[in-house]
């Protein structure tokens, strides 16, 4: 790069200021401090309820789904919480951690929390505390920068309202933010119903062949398909589906869920913390009691994420995937769900064809600290955006 990462650090450094247990507060503005993660554990029942009134749904930030990945999940001591309240209220939080690197650059930095199997990034804040948050956290990390030299948020719904009120924050304090990287994901938001949908979104030939294949499949046995929202069976259904990815080629290059300890046990805990507070639908294809394939849904109104799916491989020429999918449009009818997140990779081969609406998502960096600091930021963000063609994310390390 033109500006040295060593560059960015010692002017970074230079710029520093003592690192103290500090809160960050105002009469109107609300309370935020930065505590361990273990503390939001005695909150459930308020963090519960924050998720409700949230502006922007977010269930992997939920308490079912965040204590749950920092339970089980490696090297999660250093994951901070940015807890905002007002008059006494939770209002807003954010999972952090000072991280040392910024992908393959040695750069410190604050950076959200997220793991492979977290597809939202965006903090849960009550409706109308929006500013008020971003107000708070910036303020925040310019008192308490330590070593970092910038802010960086991934996973935000570009566009949403805590996108919307952060890129207005940032603008009344004179404050640089560069949306770094962004990606198109299939999303699921039509006024359609099921069949005029899956019509207007494939085309005759490829669903005639959808129903010579789910006739071919009948000649088998007993189909059927199982829509589930309870917490019954919760437990054998979670086994089910982890043995049915890890039979496949997730399980054969070691990503499946069931490979880990840490992440089975993320899974099945978060999806019956789901299923208990009415957040959870369960989607099965089953072939004579035999499940071929299996959707796990986050039902979080106004929107749906449609969070993970395996079927059988030895069933490939039926295509239950895609089946099952035909079937999951049904969620289309839901009055209480307006969208669905596909939680997928950007131009996935299933999914985006049969999903037409996409979702923009991206990586922000905001400026942070003194003037010095935000000076060495700029050079360092201007350098990274000019080596990288758009939407090209940062190499790993």
């Amino acid at each position: 790069m033109a500006f040295e990462a060593h560059d960015a650090i010692a002017l970074a450094a230079s710029d520093a200021l003592a690192a103290s247990p500090r809160q960050v507060s105002g009469p109107a503005s609300g309370r935020l401090t930065c505590v361990p993660w273990r503390a939001l554990e005695a909150e459930v029942p308020a963090w519960d309820h924050l998720a409700r009134v949230a502006s922007e749904p977010n269930p992997f930030f939920e308490s079912w789904y965040l204590l749950p990945s920092l339970r089980h999940l490696a090297q999660t001591d250093a994951v901070r919480i940015l807890r905002f309240e007002r008059n006494g209220v939770l209002t807003g939080l954010l999972p952090i951690v000072r991280a040392g690197r910024y992908y393959r650059w040695p750069v410190p930095h604050l950076s959200s929390w997220l793991h492979a199997n977290c597809f939202c990034g965006v903090p849960l804040v009550a409706t109308g505390a929006e500013t008020a948050f971003w107000h708070a956290v910036l303020r925040w990390a310019d008192n308490e920068p330590g070593a970092a030299l910038f802010m960086h948020l991934r996973g935000i719904v570009l566009g949403g309202p805590l996108h919307a009120a952060l890129e207005a924050v940032a603008a009344s304090d004179g404050r640089k933010m560069e949306v770094v990287h962004t990606e198109a994901r299939a999303m699921l938001a039509s006024d359609l119903p099921p069949e005029a949908y899956l019509e207007a979104s494939l085309s005759g030939k490829k669903r005639k062949e959808l129903r010579r294949q789910a006739n071919r499949l009948a000649d088998e046995g007993a189909v059927a398909f199982e829509h589930r929202t309870d917490a019954e069976d919760i437990a054998p259904w979670c086994e089910n589906f982890l043995a049915l990815e890890r039979a496949g080629w997730k399980g054969e290059a070691g990503s499946a869920l069931g490979c880990d300890e840490g992440t089975a046990r993320l899974f099945c805990e978060s999806l019956s913390g789901a299923a208990t507070r009415g957040r959870l639908e369960r989607l099965t294809l089953t072939l004579d009691g035999r499940p071929l394939a299996m959707l796990v849904t986050f039902l979080t109104a106004p929107g749906a994420y449609s969070y993970k799916t395996a079927f059988d491989e030895d069933f490939a020429r039926f295509s239950p995937g895609v089946l099952l999918q035909r079937e999951n449009l049904a969620i289309l009818d839901r009055q209480d769900i307006a969208w669905s997140d596909s939680c997928a990779s950007a131009d996935h081969p299933m999914i985006d064809h049969l999903w037409r609406e996409r979702r923009a998502i991206g990586r922000l960096s905001i400026a942070i600290g003194g003037t010095l600091r935000r000076s060495a930021f700029r050079h360092f963000v201007r350098a990274e955006t000019a080596r990288r063609p758009a939407g090209q994310p940062p190499r790993e390390p």
